[in-house]
């Protein structure tokens, strides 16, 4: 592996995770009942006066209030088809709570079973 390059800064991550139980219809017409665990990651290259890409704190507290009103929902009952339209919606509604020059990069959903749906933006 190459040494990075001393004048181009480097690319840091931070992730958060929270627990999220959603019901949708699935494609054959039957009703599915998954636990997941939503990952966010936020980027920036280099890092902040106080060593950090974002606080995380604000990252989870944001995360929280987007989660907080679709716990034990039914999607469709929020407009939203599937765990895919879930991910789109989550990222949409929390990449402008990211603070520049830190962006969202990934919203994941991993189900009970290690099945993972990331939209990487």
């Amino acid at each position: 592996m190459e040494e990075p390059s001393p004048s181009l800064p480097l690319r840091f991550e931070a992730a958060v995770q929270r627990h999220l139980s959603v019901v949708y219809r699935t494609a054959g017409g039957g009703w599915e009942g998954h636990d997941f665990v939503v990952e966010v990651i936020a980027a920036r290259f280099g890092l902040d006066g106080f060593e950090v890409v974002v606080d995380f704190r604000d990252l989870e507290a944001a995360l929280d209030a987007l989660l907080a009103p679709i716990q034990g929902r039914l999607l469709a009952d929020l407009g939203l088809r599937d765990p895919m339209d879930l991910a789109r919606k989550l990222a949409a509604e929390l990449a402008p709570k990211v603070p520049a020059p830190a962006r969202l990069t990934e919203v994941a959903l991993t189900d009970g079973r290690g099945r993972r749906l990331a939209l990487r933006l």
